[in-house]
């Protein structure tokens, strides 16, 4: 059974309009202990990134923090390279770059729905601290093999995108 009728172009508006925006969930996910989102997101990159990049890719980020802020979840979380595995670092820790958005941008980004540039330019998304570092960041996810991921999750991914922006398109 499929259900490809479920895709979010096809949702009627009144139900796209139900989905909490990233503020209404910020307040239901302030109950987690703040440590599982960072877990959470380094365990996906470990898992799901790490393996598709060459080894020594995260060469440039060993024993060096770049944080990544999600403003409108509240999400803050900084994390390192150490001995070529990303781990997460313990709260109020003070990075050296600084990557900041919004939810949605972050989606775009992450399914590759909307380039980089074009976020950072529009102002969409935040590079603070160490640039160098950052631009390092970026280039890495610019090389990073989509095609790699296993199909399930980029079907995962790019609904889960499309399906913030019509939600988004729909309160509007």
């Amino acid at each position: 059974m499929t259900f490809s009728w479920l895709t979010p172009e096809r949702m009627p508006r009144p139900l796209l309009r139900l989905l909490p925006p990233p503020k209404g969930l910020a307040r239901g996910l302030a109950i987690l202990p703040s440590t599982w989102p960072a877990r959470a997101f380094t365990h996906l990159l470990q898992r799901h990134l790490l393996q598709t990049l060459p080894a020594g890719s995260l060469e440039f980020l060993e024993k060096r923090r770049v944080s990544v802020s999600v403003d409108d979840l509240g999400f803050f979380w900084a994390i390192t390279a150490e001995g070529g595995k990303l781990h997460t670092l313990a709260p109020g820790t003070e990075a050296e770059a600084t990557i900041r958005g919004k939810a949605l941008d972050l989606l775009l980004l992450a399914g590759r729905l909307e380039d980089a540039d074009t976020l950072f330019f529009q102002r969409r998304l935040i590079m603070t601290g160490d640039t160098a570092l950052g631009l390092q960041i970026r280039n890495l996810l610019d090389q990073w093999p989509m095609e790699r991921l296993s199909p399930a999750l980029q079907v995962l991914l790019n609904r889960l995108t499309r399906l913030a922006l019509a939600a988004k398109a729909a309160r509007a």
